[in-house]
């Protein structure tokens, strides 16, 4: 069962605890088809969304879940927080302790930003991504779609392709999935795979069409270019041409392969239209359990089964 006081990163958790995560998550998306997708689990509790980075899809579905489990939730963006004043995390960290509140999601362009804030502060912690480093959420999140389209993961081959240097979500997806029996290959230019990666139990490829041969699920990331600080490829039409995901090249492989992406997508560069709105296209589905997984996170870290 999970027990845990926070959540900052899919490495430190166990098989065990990532099952029991997707199993209340499967749970509560009975909640969320009702006339009235609101039950009284969390009433009471305050849930801040401490977003320090652009979002969409993770601050939202904070959000929607903490309204959904009836806690008070309050949302605090970059322009109206007083870290632009120059205050530290630890000095916010401690301002918000004295305001009493339950939980806080934290999404921070510095990595390790929420393990520094749930050791100076007695409220929860849930990691919604740190720089380049981790995105949990997410990872669990493409974990409950796989097991939804698939029935299972272990012994599926998975291939994440993209900028795999420059992302959160491929590392917390590789941590999840290899926890969970997945094989994973990792798919894109030299420049955009991080030495040394195939340390942390996967394969690598350069070639896409090869790469994806035998591949069940692929994950699509888009290019990273606001943490990159140099040209690591030709030209953003070269890298469409040689990884890009076309129907053209889907139509030799011999089984359907499902496709996701934790988005924002970038029609035309990492993903053809035709492609992203295909019935083997599962970002919607992500999307839909996005929700799901971040109630469940809230439930579990905040008692709620007690």
């Amino acid at each position: 069962m999970f027990k845990r006081k926070n959540l900052l990163g899919i490495q430190e958790l166990t098989k065990e605890e990532i099952r029991a995560i997707l199993d209340t998550a499967e749970s509560f998306k009975e909640i969320l088809t009702r006339p009235i997708k609101k039950v009284p689990t969390l009433r009471g509790k305050t849930v801040i969304n401490l977003f320090h980075e652009p979002s969409t899809r993770t601050r939202i579905s904070f959000e929607i879940a903490g309204k959904r489990l009836s806690a008070d939730t309050i949302n605090i963006s970059p322009s109206t927080s007083s870290l632009t004043k120059g205050e530290s995390l630890k000095d916010m960290a401690k301002t918000l302790e004295a305001m009493n509140p339950d939980i806080i999601v934290l999404r921070h362009s510095a990595p390790g930003a929420p393990h520094l804030m749930a050791r100076e502060a007695k409220f929860s912690v849930i990691n919604a991504g740190d720089g380049a480093h981790e995105h949990p959420t997410q990872a669990l999140v493409d974990l409950l779609t796989i097991q939804e389209h698939k029935g299972k993961i272990e012994n599926l081959q998975i291939a994440i392709v993209g900028d795999i240097l420059h992302s959160r979500v491929a590392r917390s997806n590789i941590y999840a999935l290899t926890k969970m029996g997945a094989r994973v290959k990792l798919i894109g230019p030299p420049s955009l795979l991080p030495p040394y990666i195939e340390k942390l139990g996967v394969t690598t490829e350069y070639n896409l069409e090869k790469g994806i041969k035998d591949c069940d699920v692929i994950i699509l990331l888009r290019i990273q270019l606001e943490r990159q600080n140099k040209l690591f490829f030709p030209s953003i039409r070269e890298y469409a041409r040689l990884y890009g995901i076309t129907m053209e090249k889907l139509k030799p492989l011999r089984k359907e392969i499902l496709i996701m992406h934790p988005g924002p997508i970038n029609r035309g560069i990492e993903i053809d239209p035709l492609v992203a709105d295909a019935p083997i296209s599962l970002i919607l589905d992500q999307v839909t359990n996005g929700v799901a997984i971040r109630m469940a996170l809230l439930y579990l870290i905040l008692g709620g089964e007690s």
